[in-house]
């Protein structure tokens, strides 16, 4: 028992000090550095370089479970060649997250299915990885939310944690027009956005078709004036990925049921 006995109060230690790498790699790390021939304080580096880089990968994941991506995306699984009209060096541009640090905007215009929510993605996954605050949200549902912590006296409250973002995502603005109490709940969140955090917008409206959805010019032109000011703009103007590969499916399967089907009986009904 008194052999053991550094050896259970450091794991004592280990586990009160909230070090679980460290508890977990010791005795291999230990292990190795004997056969190495290594210095104690080789041995302490090699440890706590564990410990860091396991608690940066799980901070990592926290944060893109907090961001509640509708589906994780990295630019690596983009096809540009399909969409030839998207700046590849923008985007990657864009990735190394200096737009964040400058708390700059992007925004993604174009029809849908262009890949404009894949991209989003792949630079809010990015900003996670790279230690930034990212939430996701579509603009029917952050809308739907406000308005529902509205109704519960927690609007400020709710408001004052959006700003706490380094990055916010908002999806799909323009596919659902807004009430006005909706658009003035949007125009409040962009306007406390503005050279606070930096926002990811996808649209399939040009701006001169945004007054539509937000049914009044005057608070349109203020938030597209805010929204503006410091935006990176990706115009995504080829066809759909979903179309496309809809039309591919169904070729396949026709061709596939074609050769499987034996002919039509001819009937006496006439019917086509």
């Amino acid at each position: 028992m008194t052999a053991n006995k550094p050896q259970l109060l450091l794991k004592h230690y280990l586990k009160k000090l909230k070090l679980p790498t460290m508890l977990r790699e010791y005795e291999a790390v230990a292990a190795t550095c004997a056969k190495d021939n290594c210095d104690y304080v080789s041995f302490l580096l090699r440890l706590v370089e564990r410990e860091a880089l396991d608690r940066e990968k799980r901070a990592a994941e926290r944060r893109v479970k907090t961001a509640r991506f509708p589906i994780i995306k990295t630019l690596d699984t983009f096809d540009f060649k399909a969409q030839p009209s998207i700046k590849q060096k923008l985007v990657r541009e864009l990735l190394v997250g200096q737009y964040a640090d400058h708390r700059e905007n992007v925004l993604l215009v174009g029809n849908s299915g262009t890949g404009k929510t894949h991209l989003a993605c792949a630079l809010g996954f990015a900003g996670c990885m790279q230690g930034r605050r990212v939430r996701f949200f579509t603009v029917k549902a952050l809308v739907t939310w406000l308005m529902e912590m509205a109704e519960q006296r927690q609007l400020e409250r709710t408001l004052k944690q959006l700003e706490r973002q380094d990055i916010l995502i908002l999806d799909e603005l323009g596919y659902v027009p807004f009430s006005r109490t909706a658009s003035e709940l949007l125009f409040e969140v962009i306007s406390r956005a503005y050279e606070r955090l930096s926002l990811i917008v996808t649209t399939n409206l040009p701006f001169e078709s945004w007054v539509e959805i937000f049914g009044c010019e005057r608070l349109t032109g203020a938030l597209l004036d805010r929204l503006t000011h410091r935006v990176h703009i990706i115009e995504a103007n080829g066809p759909s990925y979903r179309l496309r590969q809809s039309k591919r499916r169904l070729e396949t399967g026709n061709a596939t049921k074609d050769d499987d089907l034996p002919e039509p009986q001819k009937t006496g009904s006439g019917d086509a």
